[in-house]
């Protein structure tokens, strides 16, 4: 436990941004569930649509440092070619 205030206090902010970025990776993986649904059920338009706004979610994850930067792009990347690919 902590002793300190400083230590009180750093607690305090820890389990505040843990909250916050509790909420933007949850936020991330929704996104991207989104696209993976709409490219399984083959609706290139949906996909398209759930694309932008997945990478989007996706870039502000890696800014805000709640998954790194390298991870980000290739999620991108990888989504990008499979909505791509698909027929229709």
């Amino acid at each position: 436990m902590a002793n300190t205030s400083s230590a009180k206090k750093a607690t305090r902010v820890s389990a505040r941004r843990a909250a916050v970025n509790k909420n933007r990776i949850s936020k991330v993986r929704s996104s991207v569930r989104k696209v993976e649904e709409a490219i399984v059920g083959g609706k290139k338009t949906d996909a398209e649509t759930a694309l932008k706004s997945a990478t989007t979610e996706v870039m502000r994850g890696a800014n805000k440092g709640v998954m790194h930067k390298n991870a980000a792009s290739r999620k991108v990347s990888r989504l990008t070619h499979r909505v791509r690919a698909m027929k229709g």
